[in-house]
Order: structure tokens, then C-alpha cells, then sequence
């Protein structure tokens, strides 16, 4: 029997059978050997075949091959990676300037490692309505306008007056969506817009470090109300990404891509070489400095961005 897994507790997993049964299921032992250096083998997305024993117990037997997924390295050290979901149709990441901040390393890492595995990536700055003054409208718009020219989707929300919601629920429709971002970014609010009978419970922000504290513990496919679902996931806080190789990140990032074409060496790495058309752009400002450097953290393996520090 075939299905769908609509959840992931972490110990066992629900599975949706297409007329619309529900199976709680646990999985096979040797399918963990099947991980490939990921903490988990089946993730919410994947198309699964289930074995119901006599006794009504459910198995996971075997995973279909997903179309794409989106991963990232993993806080297990035993392990390398970590499925967040698979067979989607876009990731959504939820972002804040404020309460808290989102860091654009993290951004851009989550961007590069969506364009690397083929899922198209929108970017949702909520919490809008915190943003009263002039220098924080300015930034807003500075930070839309930027990944808006890069070619991403950008969306401004509040869940508290309502605006964006809209746009966001277009976006959605008849899709299947990752919702991810930092702990406290509003990821339950905004699906409380969405799906009002969802009830999902939203949590604070530490008011001493200014960061999200989690309240969902498992990720979860939830239906939306005009068709189409949404994959609901904890927070993080970071994203490492993983497998990449350096010759390739430049490629992750559209706008170094592009303008790599004019540099003197076809092995340009865009860090010191002579006639670096991507150093030429930065230093001119065509090139935004954070982007060029999540870049370098990526490529130097460097999750705490150091050289972020630097502009």
C-alpha cells in the first residue's frame, strides 16, 4: 500500500493513504541503513509503500525517489544532513527585520541550497508592522528591493493588520510549500491566517537574547483551505549547508553567476584573482556585500559568517 507522510514526530511518522485513511507508522530497521548520512530517512513529502501487520502495527518498507527536497547540515555531528521535505513546489522562507532579526547569511544559505536541489524559493518578511519608523521602512524596502532584483518572489506581511496575507494565499494556491524559517520569525500566526481551524500554537520571543523560542516540535502537512498544502516545520537557527562544491556556489547565487562570465579565468573562485569581474562589481557596488559575503561562508565552510564582520 502507497502513500503520503504528512508527519514527522521524529519516533514515528503518519502516513495518508489516497482515500484518505490515516496510518501511524514506524520504519523498518534496515531502511535506516538506507539513510545516506541523514538523521532522517523518511521526511514529510515522500511517497511511501506501508506494510500493515496482523496485528494492525504499520511499516514504512520503502521510499519512492523524490523529484527534489531541500536539506541542511545537520546539529547531530554523528550525522551529515537533515531531510526537511520533500516532492515540494516551492520553499517559502519566513523572514523578520525585527523581533528578531533574521540574519541574511542564513537567507542566503536557505536561498543557495534551494536553487541547488530545484525548488523555487520565496522570501516572506513578516512582522511588518513593527517596522514604524522611517530607517526601518527604508530598510524593509532596501532589503525587498535587493533580493527582488536578484528575481526571488519577495512578500511584506502582518499577521496583526492583515497585510500580505493575501498575496501569500495566491502564492500557495494549489502548491505544495515548505514553511521554514528562524524560531519566532511567525510561522504559526501566519498559518492561523491561512487555515483559521489549524490552531496552531504560537510562541514568544525571548525578550533577553531577541530570539524565537519553538513551538512546533514536529513538521506536519496541513491542507489549505482553497487547495494546495503547506509543510509546517520547527524553527532553526541556522542552516549549514552541505555537499556543495566550491567550484558550484557561484552558480547557487544568480547575480555573482551572471556577472562571473566577464572574469579573466574560467576557475575564478571571486576572491583575489586579477581581473575578477565579481570583485570589480562588489567593490562597485552591483554586487551586494552581505550576498557576496554568504558567498564566502559557504565556500570557506564558514556557518558563523566571520567575514560578514568585515563590512
Amino acid at each position: 500500500m502507497k502513500g503520503l507522510v504528512i508527519k514527522d514526530t521524529g519516533s514515528w511518522y503518519v502516513v495518508r493513504h489516497d482515500d484518505g485513511t490515516l496510518h501511524n507508522c514506524k520504519i523498518k530497521g534496515n531502511l535506516r541503513l538506507k539513510g545516506f548520512r541523514c538523521t532522517n530517512p523518511v521526511a514529510v513529502g515522500d511517497i511511501v509503500t506501508i506494510e500493515i501487520k496482523g496485528d494492525g502495527t504499520a511499516f514504512i518498507r520503502s521510499i519512492e525517489e523524490r523529484r527534489n527536497y531541500i536539506i541542511r547540515r545537520a546539529s547531530n555531528l554523528s550525522k551529515e544532513f537533515q531531510i526537511i521535505a520533500s516532492n515540494i513546489d516551492q520553499a517559502v522562507l519566513v523572514v523578520t527585520l525585527a523581533n528578531p532579526v533574521t540574519n541574511t547569511t542564513f537567507i542566503d544559505r536557505f536561498l543557495a541550497t534551494a536553487m541547488a536541489y530545484n525548488v523555487p524559493a520565496v522570501i516572506a518578511i513578516n512582522k511588518t508592522d513593527l517596522l514604524d519608523s522611517d530607517d526601518d521602512k527604508a530598510y524593509l524596502d532596501a532589503v525587498a528591493g535587493l533580493y527582488k532584483s536578484i528575481g526571488y518572489e519577495v512578500l511584506t506581511l502582518s499577521t496583526v493588520t492583515g497585510q500580505g496575507i493575501d498575496s501569500l494565499r495566491l502564492s500557495l494556491a494549489g502548491k505544495t510549500s515548505l514553511l521554514s524559517g528562524n524560531s519566532g520569525v511567525g510561522k504559526s500566526s501566519i498559518i492561523n491566517c491561512l487555515i483559521p481551524d489549524a490552531h496552531v500554537r504560537v510562541g514568544d520571543v525571548s525578550q533577553s537574547h531577541h530570539t524565537g523560542m519553538h513551538t512546533t516540535t514536529f513538521s506536519e502537512m496541513l491542507d489549505l483551505p482553497g487547495g494546495g498544502c503547506i509543510i509546517d516545520t520547527p524553527g532553526v537557527k541556522g542552516f549549514g549547508t552541505i555537499d556543495f562544491k566550491k567550484e558550484e556556489v557561484a552558480h547557487y547565487f544568480p547575480e555573482i553567476f551572471s556577472i562571473s562570465e566577464g572574469c579573466r579565468f574560467n576557475n575564478c573562485t571571486h576572491t583575489h584573482e586579477p581581473g575578477c569581474a565579481v570583485l570589480e562589481a562588489v567593490e562597485n557596488h552591483y554586487i551586494s556585500e552581505s550576498r557576496y559575503a554568504s558567498y564566502l561562508s559557504i565556500i570557506t565552510d564558514d556557518p558563523d559568517d566571520k567575514y560578514r564582520k568585515a563590512f
